[in-house]
């Protein structure tokens, strides 16, 4: 059954934004829809509740006076975890089993306050699983750039996906 643009599926009639195994080719680039600016308040809010004391997040006079940067950094871990929600709904929305890991993730450039982050992701390899014949494992790239087309995040991680159901 389809409603709009959204697929329903069978587990209790959810929408579903994400692509198949089948949909997820090698060499696919989406360019994802959805930006985020990240504000002082999501870096202080996420450094805090992740119980993350680093100076280099919260202490305005201590990045100004002690850093390289003048400024705080946003935290890596907010930066890499917004690149990855922005994907979500593009790619693996209510097609997802679970996210089995990342095999690189680097920050070649800083992110702070008022960057506004734009995502694209590549995928790099796709395969039918041999022991869950329903689900198959995807390699996915996703590479954040700021406002200035700045690369500062690059992930690769592995999720396993469902195929489309019959």
């Amino acid at each position: 059954m389809s409603r709009g643009n959204a697929e329903y599926g069978s587990i209790m009639d959810r929408p579903v934004s994400g692509k198949w195994l089948e949909e997820l080719t090698p060499g696919l680039v989406i360019h994802h829809a959805i930006r985020r600016t990240i504000t002082e308040a999501d870096n202080v809010l996420f450094t805090s509740i992740t119980m993350n004391p680093a100076w280099l997040h919260l202490d305005f006079d201590y990045a100004a006076n002690e850093t390289e940067f003048g400024k705080p950094l946003v935290n890596s871990m907010l930066t890499v975890a917004t690149v990855i929600g922005i994907s979500v709904h593009e790619t693996t929305l209510g097609t997802t089993v679970a996210n089995l890991g990342f095999s690189e993730v680097v920050f070649p450039a800083p992110m702070f306050h008022g960057d506004t982050l734009r995502v694209e992701t590549e995928v790099t390899s796709a395969r039918e699983s041999k022991s869950r014949p329903t689900q198959g494992v995807v390699t996915f790239e996703h590479r954040a750039y700021n406002q200035d087309d700045v690369l500062v995040c690059r992930a690769v991680r592995d999720a396993l996906m469902l195929k489309r159901p019959s």
